[in-house]
């Protein structure tokens, strides 16, 4: 379980990050580059904690996460190893690969919450400590070669979903906020049957939407769209 002073370096760091986000989509946002309209189909998308959502397909705008999925698709570094490296290589990809294929037939609710637990198992690690720089948005193959924050777990539970055949349009990563630990932080949310389930490190288990209280969304993201959140 990580300890307070973990809070609070990840809360200094990731809040400073999160209002620099948060400028640029509001300013995104009243400069017209945020998508006025879109003729994207959307049925099947739960909109969270009854924020008001405006989607723009413009995910280039936000170079943090392009960049993330672009390392995660290049695998042509992988190189040889032992599981015990701390160097991601093909050991730590085929135990990865093996979990996945072992949900694989599961019916879709069963596999959000295996890969929920099977993610939060790993270590907590705040990224100054991690990588040496303020705010770092790993990879799976980082992940769990390194451990990492919460936008890692998220981050991983996102592209283990998309190899299980999840569609983009039923993830989205979420940048919020902690009404209660007055810190920011992030998650992923699925939305599935109608509900927007939540895959969360600091909660053990999936939970829906509804049943949380304290989280004020602030924008969420996916390969296709980003959204930003209003009260």
């Amino acid at each position: 379980m990580r300890n307070f002073s973990h809070m609070r370096q990840r809360g200094i760091a990731f809040r400073l990050a999160l209002a620099g986000a948060l400028i640029w989509a509001l300013t995104v946002a009243e400069t017209g580059l945020l998508a006025a309209e879109t003729t994207a189909d959307f049925r099947g998308h739960v909109s969270i904690w009854n924020s008001r959502e405006k989607p723009s397909p413009r995910i280039a705008l936000f170079p943090k996460w392009s960049g993330t999925l672009n390392r995660y698709f290049d695998e042509r570094k992988l190189g040889d190893g032992d599981c015990e490296s701390s160097f991601f290589n093909r050991c730590h990809l085929r135990e990865w690969s093996k979990f996945l294929d072992s949900i694989r037939n599961r019916d879709r609710v069963t596999q959000v919450h295996e890969v929920n637990r099977y993610m939060n198992r790993v270590r907590y690690i705040v990224d100054p400590r991690n990588y040496g720089v303020r705010d770092y948005w790993a990879t799976p193959k980082e992940f769990l070669s390194r451990d990492g924050d919460c936008e890692d777990y998220a981050i991983a539970k996102y592209l283990s979903l998309r190899a299980l055949g999840f569609p983009p349009s039923q993830l989205r990563f979420v940048i919020l906020q902690d009404l209660n630990l007055k810190l920011a932080h992030a998650i992923l949310v699925v939305s599935l049957s109608d509900r927007a389930l939540v895959l969360d490190n600091q909660i053990r288990t999936v939970v829906n939407a509804r049943a949380i209280h304290h989280y004020k969304p602030i924008y969420s993201i996916n390969e296709e769209f980003w959204w930003l959140h209003k009260s």
